[in-house]
């Protein structure tokens, strides 16, 4: 998917920093190559202009930024605040990448904190923010699949 990011290197750059998102396409198209949300997320992605992925992740920094903050706050995990803010996770990727069923964003929650290096990133804003989203991903499928 990455590998067909619309964008120059030095926007790479500024929008990514660090991070190569093609250093990871690879690995990600490996996992979840023949599936219909990578297709969908491949398609969407390639179309991307510098100006939609910083929108792109200016929400998503405000949904980390909102959760850190709930966690901070002591809201519990599987509490009406964090599961609704774990659902606008979910809608984020629905609305950016690929239909986010509430099964795939409760293995994205395992994913977040059984690899370290997503671990890592998130527990990067706040301390423990993997295994909170974690658990609100997991109430939040629950309340909405039960």
């Amino acid at each position: 998917m990455s590998a067909n990011l619309n964008l120059t290197a030095e926007d790479r750059a500024e929008l990514f920093g660090d991070f190569d998102p093609d250093e990871h396409a690879a690995e990600a198209e490996q996992r979840w190559g023949g599936t219909e949300a990578w297709a969908d997320a491949t398609r969407r992605s390639s179309s991307y202009t510098k100006e939609d992925w910083k929108r792109i992740k200016a929400e998503a920094g405000e949904i980390s930024t909102r959760l850190a903050d709930a966690l901070r706050s002591g809201a519990p995990a599987d509490g009406d605040l964090a599961m609704d803010l774990a659902e606008e996770h979910r809608a984020h990727i629905s609305r950016w990448f690929y239909a986010c069923t509430y099964e795939i964003h409760r293995g994205l929650g395992e994913m977040y904190v059984s690899d370290p290096r997503f671990t890592a990133s998130l527990d990067a804003t706040a301390p423990g923010l993997a295994a909170y989203l974690q658990t609100a991903i997991t109430a939040n499928a629950q309340r909405h699949t039960a």
